[in-house]
């Protein structure tokens, strides 16, 4: 098991923060929102971490020597959305865990046994267009919706199984190659390809997770 860091975006709503500063690396209750999120991994046992860069890559080195991740650079972080940046790491896609970087987790909700792809996901409210997971009664995801209001929603926590990493992986490499991704998530494809995707919801709490997009979010965080 692996773990593949999104962390490549500019935070353009964070600013002045993120002017000199990746928004991943943004320090919410005394550490970096990447720092705490490899530190949990490494608390579970996940050790093979690869982190995505792109926006002021440079600030990222100092993780190699301190956590010995693995660093991968988008070039293009500024043209394309993440559906390029996860084609550049397509081949660590199995048996691992995706995170999107600007997340701050409080608490530990990591697991090491997954028997199934899995969303982390819990109930919020009073969002704005957010990715909203509809599943039965045994977990499975069978839609997703982008709107707003209450239900769970995405945390940026997801982990892919072998064969879904796989599956995944390969609508990536022909998405990309074709050209034909412009404006494009890596979400669209898990959301296009539910039928083919054994997804479940692993339900956590709402705050347990908060999105860091904008100063409003980062005011939202409870100090601990």
């Amino acid at each position: 098991m692996r773990a593949i860091l999104l962390a490549a975006g500019m935070g353009t709503r964070l600013r002045p923060l993120t002017l000199e500063t990746p928004k991943s690396m943004v320090i919410v209750n005394g550490k970096p929102l990447i720092e705490r999120q490899i530190e949990y991994l490494r608390d579970i046992g996940i050790n093979e971490i690869i982190v995505l860069t792109g926006y002021l890559a440079h600030k990222f080195d100092y993780l190699v020597d301190k956590y010995d991740v693995k660093l991968v650079y988008n070039d293009k972080y500024d043209i394309y959305n993440n559906i390029y940046t996860m084609y550049l790491v397509k081949d660590y896609l199995r048996d691992a865990y995706v995170i999107e970087a600007d997340v701050y987790l409080n608490r530990n909700f990591f697991k090491k046994e997954l028997k199934t792809s899995t969303y982390f996901s819990g109930n919020k409210k009073g969002f704005k267009d957010e990715w909203v997971l509809k599943f039965d009664d045994n977990g499975r995801v069978y839609d997703i919706e982008i709107r707003s209001g209450e239900g769970h929603i995405m945390s940026g926590v997801s982990y892919w199984t072998e064969k879904d990493g796989e599956f995944i992986s390969t609508k990536l490499s022909y998405i990309v190659e074709n050209g034909n991704f412009q404006g494009l998530y890596w979400d669209n494809i898990v959301k296009d390809h539910l039928n083919d995707i054994d997804i479940h919801i692993n339900e956590i709490n709402g705050d347990d997770w908060f999105e860091i997009d904008s100063l409003e979010d980062l005011r939202d965080v409870p100090n601990v």
